[in-house]
């Protein structure tokens, strides 16, 4: 089983599927299990740019895509959502295939203003919120050749790579653990928040407990380090 598998997916695995959301994994078999995620603000929510539903809106809400690996077929299953909005790039090592989709549908890539992807494609920087919704934009990682954000709405807590649920993310019965490199100083912004879901970069989402989840995640990441850089390792040989 590769680290990370190369070329276009012929097929993915539908994950995370919930009223406003689902996520998939283009490339089932390599360890990495990069993840990426499609999001429906409803047209008429509260935070849209239009709440009669008029200009920048669609009958079935705006679509998101977050963090994309592309893979055949994969167009169908968020269309079910709505239209395309925009591409968002959490963090600088998650371009990914998102230039590919923007262009595919012809919107913006919104990225945090203090992360660089190197994407070779005109990019809209983020500050405070995702334009038109309740998502704020959170950074989780300032570190050098390291910036991350996170999007949380009060109810769907969306990350790259801070927290994951990979094998090499987890260890003992932790459900999503903290990144290995991050686990001597786990991330403090994503401390006090009481998400309902956590869907994330590399794995399957949380869909139950999730703050829970989180808290105990956080909580124990120092203390639970050795063990999770020890599983880390034999988890990749």
């Amino acid at each position: 089983m590769p680290m990370k598998a190369t070329g276009t997916a012929t097929g993915y695995a539908e994950i995370d599927r919930f009223d406003d959301g689902v996520g998939w994994i283009a490339h089932p078999n390599e360890e990495m299990r990069r993840a990426s995620h499609a999001l429906r603000v409803p047209a008429g929510e509260p935070g849209t740019d239009d709440a009669s539903g008029g200009a920048g809106s669609t009958d079935d809400g705006d679509v998101w895509i977050i963090d994309p690996v592309g893979a055949d077929g994969v167009d169908d299953l968020f269309a079910e959502f709505g239209d395309v909005r925009g591409v968002v790039v959490l963090m600088d090592r998650h371009g990914r295939d998102a230039a590919a989709v923007a262009q595919r549908h012809d919107v913006p890539i919104f990225v945090p203003s203090f992360v660089d992807p190197g994407i070779d494609a005109r990019t809209q920087p983020v500050t405070d919120r995702l334009p038109g919704t309740d998502f704020e934009v959170v950074r989780t990682v300032d570190w050098p050749g390291w910036d991350e954000a996170a999007l949380f709405d009060g109810e769907t807590l969306v990350v790259g790579d801070a927290v994951g649920t990979a094998t090499y993310f987890t260890t003992g019965d932790e459900r999503v653990g903290v990144h290995p490199m991050l686990r001597v100083k786990p991330p403090r912004a994503l401390e006090g928040l009481r998400p309902e879901r956590i869907l994330v970069g590399h794995g399957e989402g949380v869909m139950r407990d999730a703050t829970s989840a989180l808290e105990y995640a956080l909580d124990g990441a120092r203390r639970r380090a050795p063990k999770a850089w020890l599983d880390a390792v034999r988890s990749m040989v």
